[in-house]
């Protein structure tokens, strides 16, 4: 008999699309029909629960994974759907991320009712954003603009904008894509101007270590430059020890057997900006990482996230 697989995800709109996306692939790895495989289970995370606040004001990322983790631990679910840039860089024991899919686009997307682009923004623009990394960056290019706490779910923040809680916010280009509201997204903003928070726009999936089943079946569906790439910001993000409390971003690209890493720590109020680049093997990602954030670290000294 044929096992199903139970994948326990968040219910936002978008984390219940990436759930879908990965249970259609499942079925299709398993030569069987979505409903004989697979099973959704929502799992309510205190990040969800939380919108009064900051994330890095009641913990920052784990939020989004404790109670989906436990679940995952317990075997009450078999398989969990992250986005890999809530996910904190230490795992905990039993648990594994070995298969990503293709990434989407990473970009930050700037969405405005107000403006055709961040750059023509007018002075004094209130700006809505819960992400210290947005927020670190925007204050960096633009400190004549109000940055304004901005948390939410897409639909929410989008409704914030309407009614003018906000004149300008960010979100995830791949989000929008995933929901088809591709055509809110004011302008995509290119990684020069605003460098995107480690594995933005990539799906994890995580298992129990000892699942081999599961193993070998996602196996199938995993893609491997993706893998590469986030393996390569996630090296650099642990380093730095980050979490949600540290504005750090980093993008790894890949052409051919080259990979490019861009990397960035910055001060919360965007005053002190740090920038490295690395260059070499696509194979060697985990080390092209690690040295990124090594000299990051060293640059930064040990009082630079001190007032965080």
């Amino acid at each position: 008999m044929q096992r199903r697989y139970r994948i326990g995800t968040r219910g936002s709109k978008l984390a219940l699309v990436q759930a879908n996306e990965v249970a259609r692939r499942i079925a299709l790895a398993s030569h069987a029909h979505v409903e004989d495989v697979t099973e959704i289970v929502v799992i309510s995370t205190q990040g969800d629960r939380v919108q009064d606040r900051a994330l890095s004001e009641i913990g920052g990322k784990g939020l989004f994974t404790q109670e989906i983790e436990e679940q995952l631990l317990d075997a009450r679910i078999d398989v969990a759907v992250h986005s890999m840039k809530d996910m904190p860089t230490q795992l905990p024991d039993g648990l594994v991320i070995d298969c990503l899919l293709e990434r989407e686009d990473p970009r930050d997307a700037f969405i405005s009712l107000k403006a055709p682009s961040l750059a023509a923004l007018p002075a004094g623009s209130k700006v809505g954003t819960s992400s210290l990394r947005r927020a670190a960056q925007l204050k960096a290019k633009r400190p004549d603009l109000d940055v304004v706490p901005f948390r939410g779910n897409v639909d929410t923040r989008l409704q914030k904008l309407a009614d003018g809680v906000a004149d300008a916010t960010f979100l995830a280009v791949a989000g929008l894509n995933r929901m088809g509201l591709s055509g809110r997204i004011t302008a995509p903003i290119a990684p020069e101007d605003m460098l995107p928070a480690v594995a933005q726009g990539a799906i994890g999936i995580e298992r129990r270590q000892d699942d081999d089943e599961a193993h070998h079946l996602l196996e199938k569906i995993h893609h491997a430059e993706t893998g590469l790439r986030v393996a390569a910001e996630r090296a650099l993000l642990a380093v730095l020890d980050g979490s949600c409390r540290t504005p750090i971003a980093a993008l790894a690209e890949i052409s051919g057997e080259r990979m490019r890493l861009r990397g960035m720590v910055l001060t919360p109020d965007g005053s002190d900006v740090i920038e490295t680049e690395r260059e070499g093997l696509a194979q060697d990602a985990v080390a092209l990482g690690q040295d990124a954030g090594e000299e990051l670290k060293s640059r930064a000294g040990p009082n630079f996230f001190s007032g965080v």
